[in-house]
């Protein structure tokens, strides 16, 4: 599946918004990607899984790790492609972190599977988590890049498309001054 057709999809399925929203990094942005809408349609979820662990490589990985909640579903499709475990770390008093029993260890050699990257801030987070465990962090990947290849990871990376959705800071934010309101649509209020 090419980036295109990435986008195509998101399009389509009404994932591709436009408006005035605070992303989960604080950042404000005219453009937000609702992955929830594409990833809603087991098909689509299942392709853009395989297409992302095909991407990806296997990098001899033995667990797909991922944020909740946005990288939880194409976590586990990545998993599934790629023939193993699929855990997510979730937050728990503000620190993302492994809960519900799951477990890594200094055998594993783990892929961080994001649904969006925008600064790449839930993805480090994330690394962190697989990293304190233990574990060997050998890729990430996300469905889409709207930071157009501006966030920097220390692992290979790679999205199955990318995006230059603009954004700013809440001081700076165009549409903030113009007045027009604010949302936000993401997993972390």
């Amino acid at each position: 599946m090419d980036a295109a057709n990435v986008v195509d999809l998101f399009r389509k399925s009404g994932a591709l918004l436009e408006g005035h929203f605070r992303l989960t990094s604080g950042l404000h942005s005219s453009g937000y990607l609702q992955c929830a809408l594409v990833l809603q349609h087991p098909q689509h979820a299942e392709t853009l899984g395989r297409a992302l662990a095909e991407a990806l490589g296997s990098h001899d990985a033995t667990a797909v790790i991922s944020p909740a909640l946005g990288g939880l579903i194409i976590g586990h499709e990545v998993g599934r492609a790629l023939g193993v475990r699929a855990v997510f770390a979730e937050r728990q008093d503000g620190v993302l972190s492994l809960r519900r029993g799951f477990a890594l260890s200094p055998a594993d050699r783990v892929v961080v599977i994001e649904d969006v990257v925008t600064t790449g801030g839930s993805t480090r987070e994330t690394i962190d988590v697989a990293r304190r465990a233990g574990a060997a962090v050998v890729a990430a990947g996300a469905i889409m890049d709207r930071s157009a290849g501006a966030s920097t990871l220390d692992v290979p990376f790679h999205a199955l498309a990318v995006l230059s959705l603009p954004t700013y800071q809440p001081a700076e934010c165009p549409l903030c001054a113009q007045g027009v309101a604010v949302t936000k649509p993401g997993s972390r209020t």
